[in-house]
């Protein structure tokens, strides 16, 4: 009678956080970030050439050529997916990594966590920064009741009417309104706000968290538009409480 194969074990999806700019990894990630990256080989990541720069980066030692990436993005066929979860299904673990901050937070990532709870895969969700959060955490604004727009629309007309929903059910609720825009369009936005919000809604914007020039402020409307503010091309986060 022969004996039992021992039962291969499924690899784990991590999840492992990077930066939100340019400063050194191990300034604002924890050492379990390290050593997780320096035991997985296989990544789904948005962008190969920075992923590989922020592996690089945070474990100078791992060598590159080991790497199987696979990239995912909005122009990835979906129906390619699910093969880039095989490794987990083989015993090997697959980190997923972001642009910035979290996976799968405004991130694509989401789809392959998804996949992964279909497959019986188990999700492991690391430390690390998200703006979003951070930017929160920072406001002074409703940490109990809140929603993340995302981005809002980028012509005028629905954009402004947007601002006046988020407004609305900020003031009929409590609950904080937090959205972003695409960095070079900051200040257009920024002046949109001014002239579309109430003068006492509250408005924070927080840009460039955990960087050397972060910039978080809380003020009513009617301040800001007293203010010049000059962040275009900063990642930036704006909410609102009416």
């Amino acid at each position: 009678m022969e004996e039992d194969k021992p039962k291969l074990v499924a690899g784990k999806v991590y999840l492992i956080p990077v930066t939100l700019g340019d400063n050194a990894p191990l300034e604002v990630l924890p050492i379990s970030i390290k050593r997780t990256v320096e035991n997985i080989d296989h990544y789904v990541v948005e962008n190969e050439k920075t992923a590989r720069r922020f592996i690089k980066r945070i474990s100078p030692s791992k060598p590159q050529p080991s790497l199987n990436i696979q990239t995912l993005n909005k122009y990835t066929d979906e129906a390619l997916l699910p093969s880039f979860l095989d490794p987990c299904i083989h015993g090997l673990d697959v980190g997923v990594l972001s642009e910035a901050g979290c996976p799968a937070i405004a991130d694509p990532g989401a789809a392959i966590v998804r996949i992964a709870h279909e497959k019986r895969i188990e999700v492991v969700p690391l430390v690390g920064p998200s703006s979003i959060l951070m930017a929160l955490m920072a406001s002074g604004m409703n940490g109990q009741n809140f929603a993340f727009n995302g981005y809002l629309p980028i012509d005028t007309t629905p954009r402004k009417a947007m601002i006046r929903k988020l407004e609305k059910l900020s003031r009929d609720t409590g609950q904080s309104q937090i959205f972003m825009e695409t960095p070079y369009r900051n200040e257009k936005l920024l002046g949109e706000l001014v002239q579309t919000l109430q003068k006492n809604t509250r408005l924070c914007i927080a840009c460039d968290i955990t960087l050397p020039t972060e910039f978080i402020k809380t003020k009513i409307v009617h301040e800001w538009g007293e203010m010049t503010l000059e962040f275009n091309k900063r990642p930036a986060i704006f909410i609102i409480q009416a």
